[in-house]
């Protein structure tokens, strides 16, 4: 369902361009090495700036920031609504969040349901059936995330501050490049269908550790109740940039479904949308974390998985932002289209 009548993309001002910043690969990740983020907080043109930025690269990072909790969860709302996102939606509130233990690493103890901590502890144990020597394979982890919900992510911000001593890596695959990878007639029959993504695990966990679901306005009034599913479009438009991206790919359709085909198709869509983004080493970006570096991705436009291939503690502060009820806008072009015309 769309929210707008079609996908004009934003301009970028180049009010970001006074700082030093280097792109890691052709198509996806650009790296600011010394700017802090904490000094664009009053500065709304540069955080504009900043949106369309991770739009079109997908995602951003930023070595050794300073900051605050508080004020990450204040950039994500506002790289949203200064892109554009629905006045309703605001950062989600995590399904089962543990309110009463929820530990923010920062040294405080806080109950905050829009926050999300990413920790070692938790990704072993949500993730244990995938390394082991039953199912080896890592790559089913690659997601968008929250793509579960009726309306999901725009952008997402995530500060590691506690890492291993080696290991513990994030890698990001760029949608928009994996859309452009199918042939012509594959681009029409994926821009036919929807998909039902789902998320099983979530129901599991609460289960199992009694902790309560938020079965209600989940950062937007459209995100309730306690199925975890909803069908979007495969191909979707980022309504930032113009530039369609692929979206039914990995975990996060792994345990949903493709609508209205068989079961053996369901199985060859799934196979072969995760291979566009497993095997094309050429439209991912790996990143190597030092503590207090942030990464800041546009859900809409890229996937990501974490390698875990490391001993000892790892975690960081997660805050999502809610964004607009995916759609695809048939005028909409890709992004090799777009940057042709440059």
């Amino acid at each position: 369902m769309s929210t707008r009548a079609s996908s004009v993309p934003l301009n970028y001002s180049g009010s970001l361009d006074v700082y030093e910043s280097r792109d890691l690969t052709p198509v996806i990740g650009r790296e600011f090495p010394s700017l802090q983020l904490s000094s664009l907080l009053g500065n709304d043109r540069q955080i504009r700036d900043l949106a369309i930025l991770v739009s079109q690269r997908s995602v951003v990072f930023f070595r050794n920031q300073d900051l605050e909790l508080k004020d990450q969860k204040t950039l994500a709302q506002k790289l949203g609504e200064l892109s554009g996102k629905p006045e309703r939606s605001q950062l989600h509130r995590h399904a089962v969040t543990d309110r009463k233990s929820q530990k923010a690493f920062d040294g405080e103890k806080r109950a905050d349901e829009e926050l999300m901590v990413i920790s070692s502890d938790n990704a072993k144990s949500a993730h244990k059936e995938h390394t082991s020597v039953l199912k080896p394979l890592a790559s089913t982890l690659w997601h968008s995330d929250i793509t579960f919900e009726h309306v999901p992510s725009d952008y997402a911000i995530l500060k590691m501050v506690v890492l291993p001593e080696s290991g513990g890596d994030t890698i990001w695959a760029s949608g928009y490049e994996a859309y452009d990878r199918l042939s012509p007639a594959w681009k029409r029959f994926a821009e036919s269908l929807t998909a039902t993504h789902h998320n099983a695990m979530l129901k599991q966990k609460a289960a199992g550790s009694g902790v309560d679901l938020i079965d209600k306005d989940r950062g937007s009034p459209d995100n309730k109740g306690v199925d975890f599913e909803a069908s979007h479009p495969v191909v979707r438009t980022n309504p930032v940039t113009g530039w369609k991206s692929l979206m039914a790919a990995g975990h996060q359709v792994d345990q949903g479904r493709f609508d209205d085909v068989t079961r053996r198709e369901d199985e060859i869509l799934k196979a072969y949308f995760l291979q566009l983004v497993v095997e094309n080493h050429d439209l991912q970006v790996r990143f190597r974390w030092n503590q207090n570096d942030i990464a800041i991705w546009d859900n809409r436009s890229c996937f990501h998985t974490a390698t875990f291939d490391y001993d000892g503690p790892r975690a960081g502060n997660r805050i999502v932002s809610i964004g607009e009820a995916p759609y695809l806008d048939p005028k909409s072009s890709s992004r090799r289209a777009a940057l042709a015309k440059l």
